[in-house]
């Protein structure tokens, strides 16, 4: 099985020594993404834009790797609250509301106290 890293040069990838995603067969593992706006160099206070920051990046990784978001099969949501659900709702309405992958969503700390969402996903395309 060949085995192709994606990077989007994001300098937290060389510091935390990872990729954003992981090709391996037909799977591509895309790893926890949070909402910085790296075109702005900043992260945006309300958490549905990081949540439709975070779904840009992701697509953007996934095409890079030769899916598309509708290869998604699952999906892991990490929040700080539980109460922010109700605000990333549409944003995740927005990106995956007809793929409709198996997801879990979890409420813990992030690495830095402006992050409000985490997203990782699992996409084949068998």
């Amino acid at each position: 099985m060949t085995r192709r890293l994606i990077s989007t040069g994001s300098p937290f990838e060389e510091e935390y020594a990872y990729s954003r995603a992981m090709v391996a067969g037909d799977w591509c593992f895309v790893a926890g993404t949070t909402g910085y706006d790296y075109t702005r160099m900043e992260m945006p206070a309300s958490a549905a834009d990081q949540a439709r920051n975070a779904f840009a990046t992701i697509a953007a990784t996934l095409a890079e790797a030769g899916f598309a978001m509708t290869d998604v099969v699952r999906v892991q949501y990490s929040v700080t609250d539980a109460e922010l659900r109700h605000e990333i709702a549409p944003a995740l309405r927005e990106a995956l509301g007809d793929v409709r992958p198996a997801a879990t969503m979890v409420v813990t700390g992030l690495i830095a106290p402006e992050m409000k969402v985490e997203i990782e996903v699992t996409a084949f395309r068998g």
